[in-house]
């Protein structure tokens, strides 16, 4: 049997061929996600309207209403009238880059490590490299990719860029299968 151990070595390098992917996917190729963004026309009014408001750092909903008051006509007329809107507010100041990216190195690690705990049980050493691909590749893209499902379910995210997240994650469960698939262990 093959332990967790034994697979260090294609968790830590799968981690960062996909840190590297993904960097080329979102810092580089500006075809491919940028397009999915958009601005306000009337940007300043808007932040200044937020900030009237001083919000602090969460998820905010417009318009807002408890499950019950949905029925309430007075509700019905806010969502008609629009806009309904899913909305992130961070904390004010420049995004800290640096730990976003060391979080998002850490997030591709878990997804190998779990990838790889579901291996070691599924296949024994030696596994063919096939094999490998496919345990490995499915709980990898499970765990790159399903999480953008409910962006587009539940708040709105749009279908296409969805269908983007989802093909990132077939390419980074791709990497992280095949660097299984490499460093497989045989004895």
């Amino acid at each position: 049997m093959v332990s967790l151990a034994q697979l260090w070595l294609p968790i830590l390098l799968s981690g960062v061929f996909v840190f590297i992917a993904s960097s080329i996917l979102h810092m580089l190729l500006k075809f491919w996600h940028m397009p999915d963004y958009h601005g306000f026309t009337n940007e300043d009014e808007v932040r200044a309207a937020v900030r009237k408001g001083n919000p602090a750092p969460g998820m905010y909903m417009l318009p807002w209403c408890k499950m019950e008051e949905m029925k309430q006509p007075a509700a019905q007329a806010k969502f008609t009238e629009g806009p309904v809107a899913f909305i992130i507010l961070r904390a004010s100041g420049m995004p800290n880059m640096g730990k976003s990216l060391g979080l998002w190195f850490v997030f591709c690690l878990i997804v190998a490590l779990f990838a790889g705990y579901l291996a070691i049980h599924a296949l024994p050493v030696a596994a063919p490299y096939l094999h490998v691909f496919q345990i490995v590749g499915t709980a990898a893209f499970m765990g790159f990719a399903f999480g953008s499902l409910p962006m587009g379910i539940w708040w709105g995210q749009p279908w296409g860029a969805v269908a983007k997240d989802m093909i990132d994650g077939l390419i980074y469960a791709s990497i992280t299968a095949g660097t299984f698939g490499c460093f497989w262990p045989t004895s």
